[in-house]
């Protein structure tokens, strides 16, 4: 199939923390750039908030979905591949999704590529990428614990399978909450009391960006964030401000979805 002139959208929250978002993000981005040259990449954020910050704080314009489309359409891309870096199939990637159909008449193809954790492999990939990384923490004696966002979609689930890979792989001393639903701050303490044998908490986002939850709900000094929840409990906490875009890893899980989308257009 002749794919003529081929985008692939990069598709994001967003966030208004400059460093990071070029650290993840920009990471992302420019490894589907080197892995698919053929291909022009372009951004769009989800959040029109974050997208008014950064044009008033910054003069930074960043696109919307709805306008990177229309800017897509205008420049005459005929394959567009849309690229989440969602981490599930939430309320955001199923909006995403619908718009997209609004658009579908406008291209001679639309792709919609896999949020992150999509397939169990993508599940395991995880798993190697974050304890990759903090490996030297894995001590017996500390308990490596991941920030979710967490929603009241379905897709929440995903935490849950994650903790279960991560204990089907060996990874006993790593645990997993969210900074919205379950598992809870609640959830992640009673399941650390209940070790008994850790005096150390490692505190680290599972989000693609360290942005607001990362450096306020969980590394802040307010007395209900993470940090200082468990110091209250007695434990010499460490926070690791890296979003999991900043992984390699995680980059290539993103660049396999955006491959995996460009071969179903092609069959």
């Amino acid at each position: 199939m002749k794919l003529g002139k081929q985008a692939i959208l990069v598709v994001s929250f967003g966030t208004s923390y400059n460093e990071s978002r070029e650290a993840t993000i920009g990471a992302i981005e420019n490894a589907i750039k080197e892995r698919l040259p053929e291909f022009d990449v372009r951004r769009a954020f989800t959040s029109q908030i974050i997208i008014d910050k950064l044009k008033d704080r910054d003069g930074l314009a960043v696109d919307n979905v709805e306008e990177a489309l229309k800017r897509a359409e205008a420049d005459g891309v005929t394959t567009l591949v849309v690229q989440p870096t969602h981490l599930m199939d939430g309320f955001e990637y199923l909006d995403l999704a619908e718009t997209l159909e609004d658009y579908r008449e406008r291209f001679e193809v639309i792709s919609l590529a896999a949020p992150l954790l999509s397939s169990d492999e993508d599940y395991k990939a995880v798993v190697r990428a974050i304890t990759g990384h903090t490996a030297s923490y894995d001590d017996g004696e500390t308990a490596i614990c991941f920030m979710g966002h967490g929603t009241e979609a379905d897709s929440n689930a995903v935490y849950g399978k994650l903790q279960e890979t991560l204990r089907d792989e060996g990874f006993s001393n790593y645990y997993i909450g969210t900074a919205e639903a379950e598992p809870t701050l609640e959830d992640l303490t009673e399941a650390i009391k209940e070790k008994g044998s850790y005096r150390k908490v490692v505190l680290e986002p599972l989000m693609v960006v360290a942005g607001d939850h990362a450096n306020n709900d969980m590394a802040g000094d307010e007395e209900d964030s993470w940090k200082s929840v468990l110091e209250e409990e007695g434990y010499e906490v460490i926070c690791i401000l890296k979003g999991l875009g900043e992984l390699s890893d995680i980059q290539d899980i993103y660049v396999s979805h955006s491959q995996n989308a460009i071969r179903q257009i092609a069959e």
